[in-house]
């Protein structure tokens, strides 16, 4: 058990609260271990209703301390594991792809209050949930490839299921997003202003088989999407599945917003941007979720081990310079034999399996 990680059942509801604030509340192993532990006891508890999944403030009640419900996983755990032998980053993986899983397919209704900063990981453990909250206060990204890493924790099976090319965007530039556009493109069922979230909460835990009437009675109108105004652009510009053709239409394009677009194309991995479009074509190909995690775990075991992942750890988390120095450099120096190798099936000893949950709803 882990401190890092609050699982509790208060009046029927199993709650599950971050405890990591100096760190956005990242996941760690434990935390994943911890979290799997208590939602396949719940599935098994009649008396458990329904889950809800959010994050303890900091404890000095810092602002600065509060920021997120969960900024990712723990990146500096799995570099230096990809610095050495990988097995602690290929057990982290493993772990936290069975959480994600476990989420996906868990029969009682849980509801996830995105309040803060939503990346990587926090993404991973709050898109499986049936009730999506979103504030005024969520920032919502996967930037993996500005660390020569990828959209991984789900990312190949929710992407390409975002309204037009919404997914693909979203993958290649790791651009942020606010509430009210996770409220437009459906990455969030709910919007409600966080200072009436307590109230809410405390709703819940009186009435947790009334959560669906609660979070639809309370629920508000989001401010104007900023992310619908560059929709169609979004659409026409990143059409194509061919980073390269991006790159193209874009460059074509010659407007100011094209042109932020190819200037943070540039900042990131030519290999993982590949990577991400493949991996959405191909989850999107997917029926079974499970599928598309092992097909992630795949990934991450091949990507950990190549030279971009450390690289892009370095120049982003440890030093900070943010110059990260890719290899290969651009775009044409990717080989379609390179990514096909990244997605060469594991081994049949090496490949992720699901954990067993009851899926039948309470």
């Amino acid at each position: 058990m882990t401190d890092q990680v609050l699982t509790i059942i208060e009046n029927g509801v199993g709650r599950i609260r971050l405890n990591r604030p100096r760190a956005i509340h990242a996941l760690t192993p434990e935390m994943c271990a911890a979290i799997n532990d208590a939602l396949l006891g719940w599935a098994q508890d009649d008396a458990v209703v329904a889950v809800m999944i959010d994050h303890l403030p900091a404890a000095d009640g810092d602002p600065k301390l509060s920021r997120g419900f969960c900024a990712g996983g723990d990146i500096a755990l799995i570099a230096n594991s990809a610095k050495a032998d990988c097995v602690e980053a290929e057990r982290f993986f493993h772990v936290e792809y069975r959480m994600n899983h476990v989420l996906f397919v868990y029969g009682k209704p849980i509801v996830a209050f995105m309040d803060g900063i939503v990346m990587g990981g926090g993404v991973g453990l709050s898109l499986p949930a049936r009730y999506r909250v979103a504030t005024e206060r969520t920032t919502f990204a996967m930037p993996e490839t500005g660390i020569g890493l990828f959209p991984d924790v789900g990312g190949g099976w929710y992407l390409p299921r975002l309204p037009g090319r919404v997914g693909a965007w979203l993958a290649a530039t790791g651009a942020r997003i606010d509430g009210a556009d996770c409220a437009a493109v459906g990455i969030a069922t709910h919007y409600i202003a966080s200072d009436r979230l307590d109230a809410i909460k405390a709703r819940i835990l009186a009435d947790p088989l009334g959560l669906d009437e609660i979070l639809d009675e309370n629920g508000e109108t989001p401010p104007p999407s900023k992310l619908d105004a560059h929709r169609a652009d979004i659409d026409r510009l990143f059409a194509s599945d061919k980073a390269e053709a991006i790159v193209a239409a874009l460059q074509a394009d010659g407007g100011e917003w094209s042109g932020k677009q190819l200037t943070v194309l540039a900042t990131k991995s030519p290999q993982t941007i590949k990577v991400a479009l493949r991996q959405l074509v191909e989850g999107a190909a997917k029926t079974d979720f499970a599928a598309n995690m092992a097909m992630e775990y795949g990934l991450a075991c091949a990507i950990i081990r190549r030279p971009d992942f450390v690289e892009g750890v370095r120049a982003v988390i440890f030093d900070k310079d943010n110059a990260p120095q890719w290899n290969p450099a651009t775009l044409e120096g990717v080989s379609d034999a390179m990514i096909d190798a990244i997605f060469a099936p594991l081994p049949a000893d090496k490949q992720w399996t699901p954990l067993p949950v009851a899926t039948d709803a309470a």
